[in-house]
């Protein structure tokens, strides 16, 4: 039984953040930003909105879209480093709300790849016919743990939630193949040290270059095909140089590349999906079209899937 896309939604606050905003907070200029990461502004949670209240309103979005109710699902995965509290976990939070009662729920921890995660432990219950429809989401309140005094990691950060529901697809559709990758030799690069965020740019900037490109197409080529064949390519969206470095490995036309990182800046483990769901209302992602989403992060983690648009 091949595992796919039933539904997609998002979720991002109201307020946002500029780069002229930020330039009234730490040493740090519109200019300069953008030329390094391609972020323009990002959102940003006000205190009473936590990771678990996105998380659920992406999940309504994306379960409306594969017309699916709470009492339909069989499990939920939330891909997140920021939840409410260490316990319970953020899918339970949006399990009572959603009144999924009969769905097991549990978190996963692999920063910015933690969607991949999602998707492909969600694909592996799908194929056994163990779980028909399983709700992936990622979510970040990254605010919460951004040093707003640092200026090369204040630049980088919004808040945010992207969903999706995976479920059954018919023959020659869903996801064709994955990669998963993690190595923990990174961890001095990318960490959280106390209550914030700690990120060596060069070298995360080094390793992300090289994996992405590398992972976009391990997956394509694992089902046989070529980087000519792949249709859109939706990399996570941490910084236009990394997502450039991928599309040029994979050689596709820059209109054939998911953007979104000028609008929300990195929300991590929401990245992918909300670009994903908003791809797809655009109409974007066309019916039997090969779709490629990688992702890298914290861990340091990686993730790649190639699937066959369709249901």
């Amino acid at each position: 039984m091949n595992a796919g896309i039933l539904g997609t939604g998002h979720y991002v606050p109201e307020r946002v953040l500029t780069n002229k905003d930020l330039e009234k907070i730490v040493d740090t200029s519109d200019e300069w930003i953008q030329t390094r990461t391609g972020i323009e502004e990002r959102r940003i949670a006000p205190e009473e909105i936590d990771t678990s209240d996105m998380a659920y309103e992406a999940a309504l979005s994306a379960m409306e879209n594969a017309g699916v109710t709470g009492e339909d699902l069989d499990m939920i995965l939330v891909a997140t480093v920021t939840p409410d509290m260490g316990f319970p976990s953020v899918a339970c939070q949006i399990q009572e709300r959603l009144g999924a009662f009969k769905a097991s729920a549990m978190d996963l921890s692999a920063a910015c790849a933690g969607f991949m995660y999602g998707m492909i432990t969600a694909k592996q219950f799908i194929e056994t016919n163990t779980y028909k429809n399983i709700l992936v989401v990622g979510v970040e309140k990254l605010s919460k743990i951004t040093d707003w005094t640092d200026r090369n990691t204040s630049v980088l950060f919004g808040d945010g939630a992207g969903a999706a529901v995976i479920g059954p697809v018919s023959d020659g559709k869903g996801i064709l193949s994955f990669e998963l990758g993690a190595d923990g030799r990174g961890i001095p690069h990318l960490h959280q040290d106390g209550d914030y965020i700690h990120m060596n740019g060069r070298e995360v900037f080094k390793f992300a270059v090289r994996q992405m490109g590398d992972s976009a197409l391990n997956v394509v080529e694992k089902v046989g095909l070529t980087k000519d064949d792949v249709d859109y390519l939706i990399p996570h969206q941490a910084n236009i140089r990394i997502m450039e470095a991928a599309r040029e490995k994979l050689e596709i036309p820059i209109e054939k590349m998911s953007k979104s990182v000028h609008k929300y800046g990195n929300t991590s483990a929401a990245s992918i999906p909300i670009a994903l769901s908003e791809d797809v209302k655009a109409g974007k992602i066309k019916e039997d079209e090969l779709v490629v989403l990688v992702g890298f992060g914290g861990g340091l983690t990686w993730g790649a899937v190639a699937l066959r648009w369709g249901k």
